[in-house]
């Protein structure tokens, strides 16, 4: 039996912060020689809400050089631009048919985001959940790496999946397969370091609420000098009443590499004026490899290209399989 296999993405809404990093693109690092992946760029979502066309191609050039500056290895994964692959929109349509409205308005980031958009808001902020499934299913994917809140539109997708077998594949022989999601316990949930109540955001409009991978060391010393603190002398993990403590110890412990109790014992005496310092010497060693090698991936664009070509071939040709089990089960007529 082969590998199982993994799908996930990050939209190219501005560059990737450490909770993307630490919340997944790092999971899909450590695990993946054990699995089949299939990492993209899924810039059809970035439309859901006003972007800039403009720098559209180019925010998803740099968030595949990312995904290999960060570790992503070519010998276990597949790295794609969503759009690329057509199959993703068509198969959109055809689950959209069969997709309740009422699954897809009680979704709670819908809720939110269209919120704040007010009368501005499209069909696809409504509507992206089934492209999410639809990501998903091309790929008959095993496991997907999601934060907790996404497990909401994870378990939408399992149940489009029950929903399309029931109606359109043999009790035995289903057409799409169930995925399970698989979430990482540390760092699922990294923090803003201006509110450690907040999940650290590409929408927050406050940049020193986040520190972004390709940040200078300047840029990440002025934002963790900056960050929100409390008054109390002594670190600590685990209480609901500190939640910058919380947060900033969780930074340090999985920059460092070093474990919960090692941390626990090392800061439970520091200042924050003591503490401050040390994690910000510790997220810049962190990051200047994984920026060193973005600069070489970016500086070489043919291979880049080379990869994102090579990824759109070989996805192609697994959501084409996928698509064409899904049409036929509906009753189309195929031309192979």
């Amino acid at each position: 039996m082969g590998r199982q296999r993994i799908f996930s993405g990050v939209q190219p809404t501005g560059n990737l912060h450490l909770g993307n990093y630490l919340g997944a693109i790092r999971n899909w690092v450590e695990i993946q020689s054990q699995f089949d992946n299939l990492f993209c760029v899924v810039d059809l979502h970035a439309i859901t809400v006003p972007h800039k066309p403009e720098t559209l191609a180019n925010d998803t050039e740099a968030i595949a050089a990312l995904y290999l500056a960060c570790g992503i290895d070519l010998n276990y994964s597949t790295i794609f631009v969503q759009s690329h692959v057509c199959a993703h929109c068509e198969l959109t349509w055809l689950l959209n048919c069969i997709t309740p409205l009422n699954w897809l308005q009680d979704m709670i980031q819908f809720k939110e985001k269209a919120l704040k958009q007010g009368e501005n808001v499209g069909v696809g902020l409504l509507d992206y959940p089934v492209l999410m499934a639809s990501d998903i299913l091309l790929y008959q994917t095993d496991k997907v790496p999601v934060g907790e809140d996404q497990k909401q539109h994870l378990e939408l997708t399992r149940d489009i999946v029950n929903r399309f077998n029931h109606q359109f594949a043999k009790p035995d022989q289903p057409v799409l397969k169930l995925p399970e999601p698989l979430i990482r316990k540390e760092g699922a949930r990294v923090m803003s370091l201006t509110d450690g109540t907040k999940k650290m955001s590409k929408s927050d409009p406050s940049e020193l609420s986040r520190i972004n991978l390709l940040d200078s060391p300047d840029e990440i010393a002025k934002k963790i000098k900056r960050c929100k603190t409390d008054p109390i002398r002594g670190l600590e993990f685990d209480n609901s009443e500190r939640p910058e403590s919380n947060n900033l110890l969780t930074l340090y412990m999985l920059l460092s590499g070093k474990t919960k109790e090692e941390v626990a014992a090392e800061c439970q005496d520091m200042g924050w004026g003591q503490f401050k310092p040390l994690l910000t010497q510790t997220m810049i060693e962190a990051l200047k490899p994984i920026q060193e090698k973005y600069q070489e991936v970016m500086n070489d664009k043919a291979y880049l290209e080379s990869v994102l070509r090579h990824g759109k071939h070989k996805a192609e040709a697994i959501a084409n399989q996928t698509l064409n089990q899904v049409k036929a089960a509906m009753g189309y007529s195929l031309l192979i």
